[in-house]
């Protein structure tokens, strides 16, 4: 089995942040694969499915982003989930809005998800797959931009973004973290 988190904040109102693109990135995969109904557990939601050959736990931790780590060190912890079969779903500032990287281990870029992370499950060598948000320019308008809400004009490469994560799930789960970034760059 395989664990899949997306990070991001609980509260209803942030649901469209750029901070929560972790969240509908694994909406996105959960919908299109047919994955159970989320439920409660680990201190967050999980859904359980299939993606490719690979049974997949989706988790978003409901803990606020800076405790995500609680939460999935529950759900790892319980299922004997090594740290290197987890993948995290998270934004990234420093990458243009609508790209993807993928890769394993690496440090939190004052990431609070990936920090709390790193300390709950005792080392940084998990898949990250950062999907760019874009920086606003100005490291004083960093907050307010990761809290805010996707602009209308984000709408149409957000939408190609989440689809083609999800379209491309079974490559992801098949191991072939290069080969999915490809495919997005070239869907995109």
């Amino acid at each position: 089995m395989l664990l899949w988190v997306g990070l991001g904040n609980p509260e209803p109102g942030m649901a469209r942040n750029r901070h929560n693109i972790g969240f509908m990135a694994v909406d996105e995969i959960a919908a299109r694969h047919g994955f159970s109904p989320w439920r409660s557990r680990f201190r967050g939601l999980c859904a359980e499915g299939r993606v490719g050959l690979e049974k997949i736990l989706l988790l978003k931790p409901m803990t606020y982003m800076n405790l995500s780590g609680e939460s999935v060190q529950e759900a790892a912890a319980f299922y004997k989930i090594a740290p290197e079969q987890v993948t995290v779903f998270h934004d990234e500032l420093d990458l243009e809005p609508g790209k993807v990287r993928a890769k394993k281990g690496g440090g939190n870029a004052g990431h609070n998800g990936l920090r709390s992370m790193d300390r709950h499950l005792g080392t940084p060598d998990y898949w990250r797959v950062r999907l760019g948000i874009g920086h606003p320019g100005d490291k004083a308008r960093v907050t307010g931009h990761v809290l805010g809400d996707f602009s209308k004009a984000d709408q149409e490469w957000l939408g190609v973004l989440l689809a083609g994560v999800a379209a491309n799930a079974d490559v992801l789960a098949a191991g072939k973290q290069a080969e999915f970034c490809t495919r997005l760059a070239r869907d995109s």
